[in-house]
């Protein structure tokens, strides 16, 4: 499936011989939740990359788990954009380096949810190793080491970019999060991710371009979530997944295929590939 326009679609007069910065989410955008990237999107990837172009996976997930997404679509070096933006770091074969993180005030927000719903369990992101946890999370919800704590004041006692907090219907309090002057993305019904208020995958992604030399007109987003929205907006060309909420749809410069249908593949080769007409 080919992607449609929907909107500003293209992007500017820049012949496409010039390099563009390629920001991509992953769940619900290259793999689905749980699956590995299919053929088409590897070779999707493959193929924008050989073509020069610099393809930034920009998750919410934490840095460990968004460099394990981009070795599975075949990433080994280049940039890569975790916990929503709060955390940056540069690929290398043999590894990688965390370039920047931005810390937040976690000890407000924890307080706040212990005031509101002491049932909720909290997660403190410490970048490259694990969390610190007030209790503990069902296997899988977190990449690597889980710290469960004794008090809830250990939880913002060492810094941290990111706070997950994690229960029956998380999501009601993210509008009281915002109000605090926090970034509060409810992720799912029982997940909202925290981070400092001037932290997006659209701030991390603008330093990114601003050291690459991209032009602003050079820049492509393609994303399906609440936590893809200041991304979408700052791309030059902004593409939305078929199956993403009309919020995201509605912004968006293009629409593609879902990710059951390799939309995000057909999206770049579309943008990037295809030769102008």
């Amino acid at each position: 499936m080919t992607a449609t326009a929907s909107g500003a679609a293209a992007l500017s007069d820049v012949p496409r011989s010039t390099p563009a910065l390629v920001a991509c989410d992953v769940e619900g955008t290259l793999v689905r939740a749980g699956r590995r990237p299919t053929g088409a999107v590897l070779d999707a990837i493959a193929a924008v990359r050989a073509a020069g172009h610099h393809l930034v996976v920009a998750t919410g997930r934490s840095l460990s788990g968004a460099v394990q997404a981009a070795r599975q679509l075949g990433i080994t070096d280049g940039w890569v954009v975790a916990a929503n933006g709060a955390v940056t770091a540069r690929l290398r074969p043999d590894g990688y380096s965390v370039v920047d993180v931005t810390p937040l005030d976690a000890g407000p927000v924890c307080r706040l949810v212990a005031r509101t719903r002491p049932d909720l369990r909290l997660a403190a992101e410490v970048v490259g190793t694990g969390y610190r946890v007030t209790r503990r999370f069902p296997d899988r919800l977190l990449n690597g080491h889980q710290e469960v704590l004794g008090t809830l004041e250990e939880i913002w006692a060492r810094p941290t970019p990111r706070v997950v907090v994690y229960g029956q219907w998380a999501l009601r309090l993210a509008p009281a999060l915002r109000a605090s002057g926090v970034t509060a993305v409810a992720a799912r019904v029982d997940w909202v991710d925290v981070t400092a208020p001037e932290a997006t995958k659209a701030t991390a992604l603008e330093r990114i371009r601003v050291e690459l030399g991209v032009a602003s007109s050079r820049t492509v987003a393609l994303g399906d979530g609440e936590n893809d929205l200041e991304m979408l907006r700052w791309a030059a060309l902004s593409i939305a997944m078929g199956h993403a909420p009309a919020t995201v749809r509605a912004i968006a410069g293009r629409v593609t295929g879902t990710v059951d249908e390799d939309g995000a593949a057909a999206a770049l080769v579309d943008a990037l590939l295809l030769p102008t007409a």
